[in-house]
């Protein structure tokens, strides 16, 4: 049992107890919601503004160790060096272990290709900087060491490294480009999902440009700005052009044997961590892409 005296006024609890314990305020605000944070002696909300004189009692169980087995799966490396990796993720592989998905993710097969990642997201994420979902395709870069991590963490912090995707999207966009600057928080009426709200969001800005009109849909570029969890997702169906394929946001799309969103990670730019040179790469686009490309160029005749 450990315990703390406040000092402060009208602080949350989560983050004065991540302050004085070095724990993540994500990691406390579970441990409060399994009633092992004690307030005065009571249960508390990891909301709670503290006064001072509080006495914080917790309980902090140890983590049970966690191994993820190396799988040799293969995978399309766009480059590789000492310090990073460039991968074009296939459609359908989740990058990293979360229950459900246990195996056969980016991280397993990492773990197989790689002697070293950096450790910086422990265990779990071993060398992921960033993410992109199970069903978007292409480039994600993972680090084989910390000081990697963290400049590459720093420059997707600092708008530095810049992401661009392409995708298909339901109906006509009326502009040939145009910012979507809408905030983004979990939906509160399915957590699974994120949603355009005021209530406890962050700012998110895409930027998209048209490529190419079809009959009731648009092949579009986008610069995220920001990287909100389905960003683009989200954005693209708050404007009432929900990616094509998205049945999270949208609808399946009845044109593609392939499930999931039309959504391809196209472009990379980075500064390389200890060359200080800046590098850009493309994954081309997947097959199943091109090929609903195809179908609707030849509706459009």
């Amino acid at each position: 049992m450990a315990e703390w005296i406040t000092e402060t006024d009208g602080v949350r609890l989560d983050k004065y107890l991540s302050d004085v314990s070095g724990l993540s305020r994500t990691r406390i605000q579970q441990l409060a919601k399994d009633g092992l944070i004690m307030v005065n002696g009571k249960p508390a909300k990891a909301s709670l503004k503290l006064e001072e004189g509080d006495l914080i009692e917790t309980e902090i169980p140890e983590d049970e160790p966690v191994k993820f087995e190396p799988e040799n799966i293969p995978l399309d490396i766009l480059y590789e060096d000492s310090d990073i990796i460039v991968i074009n993720k296939p459609k359908g592989m989740v990058v990293h272990p979360a229950p459900g998905n246990m195996t056969g993710t980016l991280v397993n097969a990492l773990l197989y290709h790689c002697t070293d990642l950096s450790g910086i997201n422990g265990v779990i994420r071993p060398g992921i900087v960033h993410r992109i979902d199970k069903d978007t395709t292409g480039c994600i870069v993972a680090c084989k060491n910390d000081a990697a991590h963290t400049a590459i963490a720093k420059q997707l912090e600092d708008k530095t490294c810049h992401r661009e995707y392409r995708a298909i999207v339901m109906g006509n966009i009326a502009h040939e480009e145009g910012l979507v600057d809408a905030p983004i928080g979990r939906d509160r009426k399915d957590r699974q999902k994120m949603t355009v709200t005021e209530t406890n969001s962050r700012e998110a800005r895409t930027r998209f440009k048209v490529l190419e009109r079809f009959r009731g849909a648009t092949y579009c570029e986008f610069m995220l700005e920001t990287g909100r969890t389905h960003q683009i997702r989200v954005h693209m169906k708050y404007i009432g052009h929900p990616v094509m394929g998205d049945e999270k946001y949208g609808k399946k799309c009845s044109l593609m044997d392939t499930q999931g969103q039309v959504l391809h990670a196209h472009r990379l730019t980075l500064v390389h961590p200890r060359t200080g040179e800046e590098m850009t790469f493309e994954a081309p686009l997947p097959e199943y892409f091109e090929n609903l490309l195809t179908i609707l160029r030849k509706g459009n005749g």
